[in-house]
């Protein structure tokens, strides 16, 4: 072969690599790097606001911007166990492109930047009544039409709230990837599923890192919102969204302090899926449909890294209300007076009740797969199609632009 042909060859061939060779879990290391700053509240709702319903309670509430029609309904937005009003918050961007509708998300008893004496006490019925307590406050001359939708625990207590008709006004309810047969099984997990996790971390972008990694939440952008809002620091104890934004520094050093700087590795005396695989299944309050609580991945660095932010709720000493959270729960939610609506993970989270009730055609059911625990954190696209078409359809609000209506299915 002449030097003119090898020259000509050579140009038809891909590059060769620096240094002679590159490993898999390097050149996928180089691919996974994700961005891990902090997202502010500002980007997706119009206001914030701490509403005193008496001298033992206060809650921190988020709106998005009221619609120029005259008449809307006000989405009730109800967060999970361990969760904040936080988590909805690319949800309301979309739900609010696609209806003419008003997001209302509140932080409830224990969690988020809300404040009451008793904050230990989060049975079902107390935190059914201070929802209500806390719409009247909020709407004491006339509740709007309200449509309630709860994540998990936020679904559990949607249906309590419904059921006790403690407020005028409820067209409606969606609840999301919480049913009382699955739930009840799976609280026997639900403390080794909290053990497992970290106590503490060394930043807030090393919160969302393990978020993400372990499964907890999938949509990195939704992680980067979501998760302030459920630590807490540990020197001023409190929120760390109250620490946003983050100084370039504080960036500059999470990134190079990453809790996992290698993607595929993992500590010897764990048994966990890789980080960033998507089949981990950690959620945040054990209410999962099909949940298996793989547990998340962990290494003696996290737990030995400057304590700097921990949880905000001990959910572990929630225990004693677990039972009560979902005991009962599907025979109450086919029994509400209004349309009724559920989101599930899984075709396999329906139990025997809930089953028979979809046959006859008692509520409405839609499966999203693809997704974990955190389904509206997961796909908020989905979720607000699926509301939006459901609202739609029974009249409740009217479409912001062009809108297709899905038929539900599983």
């Amino acid at each position: 072969m002449s030097s003119l042909q090898r020259t000509i060859l050579k140009g038809k061939l891909p590059p060769t690599i620096p240094g002679g060779r590159i490993g898999r879990a390097d050149s996928f290391k180089k691919s996974r790097i994700r961005d891990y700053k902090p997202g502010m509240w500002n980007e997706f709702f119009a206001e914030k606001e701490d509403v005193t319903v008496d001298e033992q309670r206060t809650f921190r509430v988020y709106r998005t911007k009221q619609p120029e029609k005259p008449a809307f309904p006000v989405l009730l937005l109800l967060h999970g166990g361990g969760y904040s009003a936080l988590t909805w918050a690319h949800f309301c961007s979309e739900v609010t492109s696609m209806i003419h509708c008003q997001c209302l998300c509140i932080d409830m008893r224990g969690h988020g930047d809300s404040k009451v004496d008793d904050e230990d006490d989060l049975s079902a019925d107390t935190l059914a009544k201070d929802i209500a307590d806390l719409i009247l406050k909020l709407y004491p001359e006339e509740v709007p039409q309200l449509f309630v939708v709860g994540h998990s625990m936020g679904g559990a207590i949607a249906v309590h709230f419904a059921h006790m008709a403690l407020v005028p006004n409820l067209i409606g309810i969606t609840v999301i990837d919480v049913v009382e047969g699955t739930a009840m099984e799976a609280l026997a997990s639900m403390q080794s599923f909290l053990r497992s996790r970290p106590k503490y971390f060394q930043s807030i972008p090393n919160a969302i890192e393990w978020c993400i990694r372990s499964g907890q939440v999938r949509n990195v952008d939704s992680a980067k919102v979501s998760m302030p809002g459920q630590i807490i620091n540990c020197t001023t104890n409190k929120l760390a969204t109250n620490d946003l934004p983050l100084p370039d520094e504080v960036l500059e050093e999470a990134h190079h302090n990453s809790m996992f700087p290698n993607p595929f590795s993992i500590s010897e005396d764990e048994e966990s899926s890789p980080p960033g695989d998507d089949s981990a299944d950690g959620t945040a309050d054990g209410a999962s449909a099909g949940a298996d609580f793989k547990k998340p991945v962990t290494t003696k660095s996290m737990t030995e890294a400057a304590k700097n932010y921990t949880w905000r709720i001990d959910l572990s000493k929630s225990e004693k209300y677990w039972v009560g959270w979902f005991s009962g729960l599907s025979e109450k939610f086919l029994n509400l007076r209004v349309p009724k609506q559920l989101l599930l993970a899984s075709i396999d989270g329906l139990d025997r009740t809930l089953t028979v009730g979809q046959m006859q055609g008692r509520f409405q059911m839609q499966v999203l797969a693809r997704c974990g625990h955190a389904v509206h954190e997961d796909r908020p696209h989905e979720v607000a199609e699926v509301i939006s078409g459901y609202l739609i359809r029974n009249r409740f609000a009217e479409a912001a632009s062009e809108f297709r209506c899905h038929m539900p299915s599983c």
